[in-house]
């Protein structure tokens, strides 16, 4: 139950034309505590709710545990979710044996775009495509629940 990511700002668009599928995402923050925070998510009409604990190994593992929840239930817990639900569309592009999960964001978030790519262990190699910009991992600014709450437009 531990995720090994890091994360990429994107230097261009050009990941859209490697990109073999994409989808919308909504998510509300029902607690946005740095050591436990709960998600609820709307993505391919389903819901799901997630519980991340606190980053370490300097922000690339963290604790993190997911489970589909009804379309119904999701979408009546985003209502009571904080203020500041994000929408998203999220790119998968496969490179070599990992997969880049890029998020273009929208609304107070728009010119955003941050990338992640899920790891084995936190000194694993990876193909670093050309699109891939500075390395933000550990850069609390750049967590979904940050920016839902503090918006890039506003920086």
């Amino acid at each position: 139950m531990v995720e090994i990511e890091r994360k990429f700002l994107i230097t261009n668009t050009n990941f859209k034309k490697e990109s073999e599928k994409s989808y919308i995402i909504k998510q509300g923050y029902l607690n946005r505590d740095p050591s436990r925070t709960v998600r609820i998510r709307i993505k391919n009409n389903e819901g799901y709710i997630t519980v991340k604990g606190k980053s370490f190994d300097g922000g690339v593992s963290r604790f993190e545990w997911e489970k589909q929840i009804a379309l119904d239930d999701a979408e009546a817990l985003i209502k009571l979710c904080d203020s500041g639900v994000i929408h998203k569309e999220r790119f998968i592009v496969k490179k070599g044996k990992h997969t880049f999960e890029i998020d273009e964001f929208f609304e107070e978030n728009s010119g955003l775009y941050i990338a992640e790519v899920e790891l084995s262990n936190s000194n694993e190699d990876f193909i670093k495509p050309d699109w891939l910009g500075k390395e933000v991992t550990g850069d609390e600014r750049y967590y979904n629940s940050c920016i839902s709450r503090n918006p890039y437009s506003k920086w």
